[in-house]
């Protein structure tokens, strides 16, 4: 099975509602999902606070999964105030925010190129720190990050009481 990577436009913001409710749904441990609600998806996708990305299966067109980035700024959702990251360092902060992947393309380490592609944009851009939230005992995400250069930083609850690892990869010239 092939995959492309593309931008998301503001028209894709009812698939990847529906992409991201799918995926919670099926959980066997919800809590491992901070799924987004459909109004926060569309701010991101037509608000410019950030961007989504498609892996789209090139044999049928279909989305088979989406993947959010989130630039908070000095907000106070920051993650960089969770590490204490000096507040001149804040607007350089962005989040590698959801990532969901239908089932029946799991296994095509789609997370991982959905991550790359956000990655590369997002250090043209100039960020310095990615940062993103995963659940301790999600192994498949938290895999996923480390493998691509993240570090633990800290572990904590967010979301309402959910626990999530903190996690953080810094941008230089030479990554």
């Amino acid at each position: 099975m092939q995959f492309y990577i593309e931008k998301a436009t503001p028209a894709d913001y009812p698939a990847f509602a529906e992409i991201s409710r799918q995926v919670w749904q099926l959980l066997d441990h919800k809590e491992w999902f901070a799924m987004d609600n459909p109004d926060y998806t569309y701010q991101v996708l037509t608000g410019g606070c950030g961007t989504g990305y498609k892996a789209i299966a090139e044999d049928t067109g279909e989305i088979a999964g989406i993947f959010l980035t989130e630039v908070p700024g000095m907000s106070e959702e920051n993650l960089g105030r969770d590490i204490h990251l000096p507040e001149t360092e804040l607007p350089k902060v962005a989040h590698m925010d959801t990532a969901a992947v239908l089932p029946k393309y799991r296994g095509h380490h789609l997370q991982y190129l959905l991550m790359q592609a956000a990655e590369e944009d997002l250090r043209n851009q100039g960020y310095l720190y990615l940062m993103c939230t995963i659940h301790p005992e999600n192994h498949a995400s938290l895999n996923t990050a480390l493998r691509q250069g993240y570090r633990i930083m800290t572990e904590k609850e967010k979301y309402g009481g959910y626990r999530r690892a903190i996690l953080l990869k810094e941008l230089t010239s030479s990554t």
